[in-house]
């Protein structure tokens, strides 16, 4: 089953976007080396998670059996999240990752003063990139006492009033403790939908992460291709399909980057093997690329289609 929904958390460092991430996948998006190292989200992270519905009970819930009955719950959605880096640094990473999500949790910690300064950036970007789909999730809440978080709740609704996230509903969560992270499932039941997509369209996909996934030292017969990361927004992507990616690279300093064509050799969504995909969910494409070309992120930004379809590049644009 591939992910219907692209869902961003934002929000300023260390609001708790990459533990509520934790909490509602199981996963910790922060891989990298340098990451671990400082502490903090540096490249965008991936997982996926299923909301869960309780038919008996009618109770949404993130868990795979009823938190009230203790039946087992049927599978409701699933969804891709994105965390994206709060640091100030890095606010270029969140600008791509807007171009991919269907809807965002915007994480405004109940224990600080708001709004911070990425605060007010990351809600630039929600302003800017025309996503409506907007939950406020206020994290941290078992660090305060109940009139701190009112304080937080009356700052923050000050805060979006006139912003793309003035009518969002504000969920106030301990995503260490569990807390009301199911009613946060409920929520994006019911602010985020599934968009209806186009499967017959020409096939458009954001790049939004890519990968040399050979260890150092290995025999050359043993390579892997280039490994793509991204979102399909429109069209379909099967095994063994011809791409192009543009705008490509540049063969030499200086000059305009060319297409790239490629094969398609495998394709999957976290562990999953998929043949096909379609839009919704975040995905990694195996191709026959040079690991080289797709190493630490070098093809970010761009746009794959079928051979001869994807729009030519420009370097020059009027404002």
């Amino acid at each position: 089953m591939q992910a219907e929904i692209n869902v961003g958390l934002l929000g300023h460092v260390d609001h708790g976007k990459t533990t509520l991430t934790s909490a509602l996948t199981g996963k910790w998006t922060d891989t990298h080396s340098e990451e671990i190292k400082r502490g903090i989200s540096i490249r965008l992270g991936y997982a996926d998670a299923y909301i869960y519905y309780c038919p008996k009970c009618k109770k949404i819930t993130i868990e795979g059996k009823c938190p009230e009955c203790g039946g087992k719950a049927e599978v409701k959605r699933k969804i891709s999240f994105v965390d994206a880096p709060g640091h100030e640094t890095l606010m270029t990473t969140v600008i791509s990752a807007a171009s991919i999500l269907d809807g965002a949790l915007f994480l405004i910690a109940a224990n600080e003063e708001c709004p911070q300064p990425q605060t007010l950036e990351h809600m630039l970007v929600l302003n800017t990139t025309g996503i409506k789909n907007i939950i406020i999730v206020q994290t941290k809440v078992d660090l305060v006492s109940k009139e701190k978080a009112l304080e937080s709740y009356k700052q923050i609704k000050e805060f979006v009033r006139g912003t793309a996230a003035e009518n969002a509903p504000i969920i106030p969560i301990s995503a260490n403790n569990r807390l009301n992270l199911d009613k946060l499932a409920e929520q994006i039941t019911e602010t985020i939908p599934v968009p209806e997509y186009d499967s017959k369209a020409s096939l458009r996909m954001y790049v939004s992460r890519s990968f040399d996934i050979n260890k150092p030292g290995s025999e050359i017969e043993k390579l892997k291709g280039g490994v793509i990361g991204g979102s399909i927004v429109q069209g379909m992507l099967k095994v063994g399909d011809r791409i192009e990616i543009s705008p490509g690279i540049a063969k030499k300093e200086g000059a305009l980057p060319e297409p790239v064509k490629s094969s398609v050799t495998g394709m999957m969504e976290e562990k999953d093997i998929l043949k096909e995909a379609h839009p919704g969910g975040l995905i990694a494409v195996g191709t026959t690329l040079d690991p080289s070309v797709t190493k630490s992120d070098g093809l970010v930004g761009s746009i794959i289609g079928r051979e001869e379809e994807v729009p030519k590049a420009t370097n020059e644009i009027t404002v």
